[in-house]
């Protein structure tokens, strides 16, 4: 049994901290008991910052790894298509597998015990399968020609077959209303309800909410430059357009997990109608992405007063610096200075962990679960995130994988 101490020690089992606590962990890394510390000064092992469970990173694209660097920031969605379209696939096959070993493993040494991550071809899989971090893989399909639909499914599940026969949980899953046709919308969302979690590029941008209300905007106009068909315009929303599509699957209520990834522009009735339509959803966070591409972020207090169930993701290095969860944290810490450091946390570490359906082994320091332990450091004196806070795993987590 080993025993390390912390001026914070965060259970999330409720938001605040333990002052002056330690977790007490055996030689599997499972969590044995958490508690105030009697003594602190006398701890052995001790920390001037945080403990933590392990982070479930909800959102990544770590297969774009290469794309470090290259991208343009602030150009809006129209503009970032244009430069992965441009940018994709312009490096040797080595380099992008050596990008994804590196980032897997500094995810992993920064403390991420899980990801949901997507997938658009196998370059990741063999890596994601080596890692001791646990991934879900969700397999993006793209198509805007009704006809083109069995084919793309096809390749889709042939890249399914090819992940879990590496022993990775893997589904198809929908990319966004602006690169499907409505009959590949709902096909691919119909095998990733099938696998039991869909994940959904979902109102990104206000370019895709002009698009679908109204037919216009820079990215409808893009993709009529290209030749491309356009989802049908239907003066609402580019989430209600979605919601329809899963109808044709079968109608709601839906018990399946579902991630609304990005939600910049959910509004009021947006909320409702997801509450109304799903037992179990969550919105993917990522802040820091969608400043880099649009300079906005999502209505995250109206989102808390709806009761939407909130996850935390760094998105993909094409749209962001790094694939920092602490510096996630931090920019919604600085943009939302009225909500507590510990639900920030929470949304960051056991949200991520229900979506997957991992909350018996992840999410919280709580005896009997293996979610890993992190130290955060570099705290202010009211035990918030700073410029300079950074995160280290101490203790590894243990997560099943659902498909030997």
């Amino acid at each position: 049994m080993e025993r390390i101490a912390a001026k914070y020690v965060y259970t999330l089992e409720g938001k605040d901290p333990i002052v002056e606590g330690y977790v007490a962990f055996d030689d599997t890394g499972c969590i044995r008991s958490v508690g105030p510390c009697t003594d602190y000064a006398s701890e052995a092992v001790r920390y001037d910052g945080a403990l933590v469970p392990g982070f479930v990173n909800a959102h990544c694209h770590v297969e774009l790894s290469y794309m470090k660097g290259l991208f343009r920031k602030g150009t809006g969605m129209a503009g970032f298509i244009d430069q992965i379209n441009a940018l994709r696939d312009t490096c040797p096959q080595e380099e992008k597998v050596a990008g994804i070993t590196r980032w897997m493993q500094t995810l992993w040494d920064r403390g991420v015990s899980a990801m949901a991550d997507i997938s658009n071809c196998a370059d990741s899989f063999a890596v994601k399968a080596a890692s001791p971090l646990y991934t879900r893989t969700f397999l993006e399909v793209f198509g805007t020609e009704p006809q083109d639909v069995p084919a793309v499914m096809e390749g889709a599940f042939r890249l399914q077959d090819s992940a879990r026969a590496l022993g990775l949980d893997a589904a198809p899953t929908p990319h966004a209303c602006y690169t499907m046709s409505p009959e590949l919308l709902t096909a691919s969302s119909a095998a990733a309800l099938s696998a039991g979690f869909l994940s959904y590029h979902s109102e990104e941008s206000e370019e895709e909410e002009m698009m679908l209300r109204y037919g216009n905007g820079p990215m409808y106009e893009n993709r009529v430059k290209a030749g491309m068909r356009t989802p049908p315009v239907t003066g609402d929303s580019s989430l209600m357009y979605f919601l329809d599509r899963l109808e044709k699957v079968h109608p709601a209520p839906y018990d399946e997990h579902v991630l609304l990834v990005h939600e910049v522009c959910l509004d009021r009735p947006g909320m409702e109608a997801v509450k109304a339509r799903f037992r179990h959803a969550f919105v993917a966070l990522c802040p820091l992405s969608n400043i880099f591409i649009h300079r906005a972020l999502p209505p995250v207090r109206e989102m808390r007063s709806a009761g939407m169930r909130l996850c935390l993701g760094t998105d993909s290095l094409s749209s962001n610096d790094d694939l920092d969860m602490v510096r996630e944290m931090f920019c919604l810490q600085e943009n939302f200075p009225d909500i507590p450091f510990g639900e920030i946390l929470d949304w960051a570490c056991l949200g991520g962990a229900e979506f997957l359906s991992k909350e018996d082994e992840l999410g919280t320091l709580s005896p009997g679960k293996h979610p890993g332990i992190v130290l955060i450091d570099h705290l202010d004196r009211d035990g918030r995130l700073t410029t300079a806070s950074t995160s280290r795993r101490l203790v590894a987590s243990a997560v099943r994988r659902d498909r030997p």
